[in-house]
């Protein structure tokens, strides 16, 4: 197996061959067992310099990759664009070429446009790495939630995954159908009509919405929370509503007479798309999807590192 990425930059799965996908798993299998040991550190990234650009908050991603990035001993630089010049009006391209400038070899980025990521890889000399773009695109997010399939199930082809919730403003849900897709996984999404993006047929996806119906048929499922801070207007009546329609509870689950595996991005609403009943249970792997989040940011950094090096 070719033990190089086919590309330079991750900007989005769509872009990403599987064989590709397959070289980041086996690459995380590695670092998971690096971060498993009482020594954590590797000197794999030493002589290189990453600056993390967070154009958006960000809690739970911006701390993965900081401590991926300090897991393969590589020297970070934080930027925060709320207090940045950015809010001075600058723009940016001149934000991260001041950047480039202090010799960064690589730039793992967060920003409300869709595309940014691109439109930088073609504009600066480094390893971009998109940590979402608007609702776009979120890559190393779909590629930990397919390897936590992969390492429950023992493998992703021919698995049932139902993705419920607010589709309409995730990128986290158009990355996870594409990476899903390309591993040999069936994906079916639920979730309020109002939510549904009009495209999201073309991916190849059916669109069902009773949920019931999606819990009996899959093997896992993915549970998205309603994104109010992407809102504009009401996409539906309530919250209560909505919980009562989509909330996954231990009633439901129970109907099933089987174990299904429940999954969550993250920051779970308890008690709107999830109990906290069902979100603390042994059929919810989320913890685990924490966990296998830095062994997967380690896998991408160390292996576009290595074209950085060449």
């Amino acid at each position: 197996m070719n033990h190089n990425l086919s590309v330079d930059h991750l900007t989005g799965i769509k872009n990403l061959p599987e064989t590709d996908i397959q070289l980041i798993f086996e690459t995380a299998d590695n670092f998971k067992e690096i971060i498993n040991r009482p020594i954590k550190k590797v000197p794999s990234l030493r002589d290189i310099t990453i600056a993390n650009l967070f154009f958006e908050n960000s809690t739970r991603t911006k701390l993965s990759f900081e401590l991926a990035e300090k897991r393969l001993s590589a020297d970070v630089v934080n930027f925060s664009a709320s207090s940045s010049s950015v809010s001075k009006g600058e723009s940016l391209t001149d934000t991260v070429n001041n950047i480039l400038a202090m010799k960064i070899d690589m730039v793992v980025m967060r920003h409300p446009g869709p595309g940014a990521a691109v439109f930088l890889s073609k504009r600066v000399n480094s390893k971009i790495i998109n940590a979402g773009d608007g609702a776009h695109e979120h890559p190393t997010q779909a590629l930990l939630d397919t390897y936590s399939i992969r390492e429950k199930f023992g493998d992703v082809a021919g698995k049932k995954i139902a993705i419920v919730g607010d589709i309409l403003h995730s990128r986290v849900a158009v990355s996870d159908i594409l990476c899903l897709q390309k591993c040999g996984a069936q994906v079916k999404l639920c979730g309020p009509k109002t939510l549904m993006p009009k495209f999201i047929t073309s991916m190849g996806v059916e669109v069902e919405t009773d949920f019931q119906k999606v819990l009996e048929w899959c093997d896992a499922v993915n549970m998205l929370r309603v994104q109010h801070e992407r809102q504009d207007i009401n996409y539906f009546p309530s919250l209560r509503e909505y919980t009562m329609q989509y909330g996954l509870t231990k009633e439901r689950l129970n109907k099933i007479d089987r174990p299904i595996v429940v999954m969550h991005p993250g920051p779970i609403n308890r008690g709107v798309e999830l109990a906290s009943d069902v979100a603390d249970s042994e059929n919810a792997i989320i913890l685990n999807q924490v966990e296998n989040g830095v062994a997967v940011r380690m896998a991408v950094l160390y292996l576009l590192a290595q074209k950085t090096a060449r």
